[in-house]
């Protein structure tokens, strides 16, 4: 929850994240081994037996989201024209079936908000890294917040013993060694077992509302890059990135260094890259860097060129002057303005909108850009009633 009692929601919504258009049909390709015989995917009395399908199936074809179940059943129809092998297929229908039944369990768990937490497997229960993430992932849940780690032992444990299996995900993945699924979390409805990374580091980062990262090898820095290589890329949702250790420990000090020196040093990164990420040691400063992120920032999305940013409650004028001008190279053409929802949007539409054309890069800069209107007083005191937030 926030400092005013209200959850924060995910930066962008299930539909709002999608802007990859619909393939034209008439580039679409013959369905048999020999290009220009067989049946086509683009003859109109095929896609009609498509639309019938899904029309009886309570599908709409004249929707955008009809025209995607199409475009889902025309893609895997092409797999037999390419000829792909026994191996191909069976990734792509895993991976297809993996992604469905995780958006299915999510959904039942739309209106909390979520954190997920990465560490080692390998930390001991009596390592103050552990004990730790028992305190923090424990005072997410008091908070309100649902935590999904991976399900296994060490960090994943521990950020599953502090809320309990009732304010818990577990992601699973099955490995030859060193993961089974924890106690806690073992035969609940919310454990989802994975057979492949890639779609169980799309749920842990699609689904959250933040990222909180423990020490950790491999396996915990791929994660952690993956985070940050999508909020600094504009691919997901700016959402607040804390790495947190024990008091006295040195794991996240060394780690800085070698971005500052090595990633920075060599110009592989912007310097305002820096703020995707906070270190801390401590459990309070923690949470409460979470908590401030959604103090008055909601959630964001573009519309067309426009970067939208949604706020809990307005900004006073002169607020949105001096966002114009400390953030004006984040703006293509145009000012930052405060205003209400475009005619496009479906979703919060009541809550006060900043929009302008944004550049498309610089995202490190844009999530300074919101520490900041988090830093500036509202111009009302007037709190959302939680069921206005989603």
């Amino acid at each position: 929850m926030t400092d005013d009692g209200q959850a924060p929601a995910r930066g962008m919504s299930r539909d709002e994240r999608l802007e990859e258009t619909i393939p034209d049909p008439q580039t679409m390709v013959p369905l048999t081994g020999k290009p220009g015989s067989g049946r086509r995917v683009d003859d109109q009395a095929f896609v009609q037996r498509i639309d019938a399908m899904i029309e009886e199936c309570g599908g709409d074809v004249g929707t955008f989201e009809g025209k995607l179940i199409r475009d889902q059943i025309t893609t895997s129809l092409k797999l037999i024209y390419d000829k792909r092998g026994t191996g191909e297929l069976k990734l792509l229908t895993a991976a297809f079936k993996e992604l469905r039944y995780a958006y299915q369990v999510f959904e039942r768990y739309e209106e909390q908000p979520r954190i997920s937490i990465f560490g080692s497997a390998r930390t001991a229960e009596d390592h103050p890294d552990f004990e730790s993430c028992v305190v923090f992932s424990k005072r997410m849940a008091d908070a309100g917040w649902l935590c999904i780690t991976g399900a296994g032992d060490g960090i994943m444990k521990a950020g599953h013993l502090g809320p309990g299996a009732a304010s818990s995900f577990g992601l699973s993945i099955r490995l030859p060694f060193e993961q089974s699924t924890n106690s806690v979390i073992a035969g609940n409805e919310k454990l989802i077992n994975f057979r492949y990374f890639f779609t169980r580091k799309l749920m842990f980062i699609s689904q959250c509302d933040a990222v909180a990262v423990y020490p950790g090898g491999f396996g915990t820095q791929d994660e952690l890059f993956e985070a940050l290589t999508l909020v600094q890329t504009g691919r997901s949702g700016i959402v607040p990135i804390v790495l947190l250790e024990h008091e006295g420990g040195d794991y996240w000090k060394h780690w800085e260094n070698y971005v500052r020196r090595s990633l920075l040093g060599y110009k592989m990164i912007s310097p305002e890259d820096l703020n995707l990420f906070h270190v801390t040691r401590s459990v309070d400063d923690a949470v409460e860097h979470v908590q401030r992120f959604y103090r008055n920032y909601h959630s964001s999305r573009y519309v067309k060129n426009d970067l939208v940013i949604r706020l809990r409650k307005p900004l006073q004028a002169g607020d949105v002057d001096r966002l114009n001008e400390e953030f004006r190279s984040l703006v293509k053409t145009g000012k930052i303005v405060q205003r209400g929802a475009y005619d496009i949007e479906t979703e919060c539409r009541d809550l006060p909108r900043l929009a302008f054309t944004h550049t498309k890069h610089g995202f490190g800069l844009l999530r300074r850009m919101i520490d900041r209107i988090n830093e500036f007083d509202t111009a009302n005191d007037t709190s959302l009633h939680p069921s206005e937030i989603y």
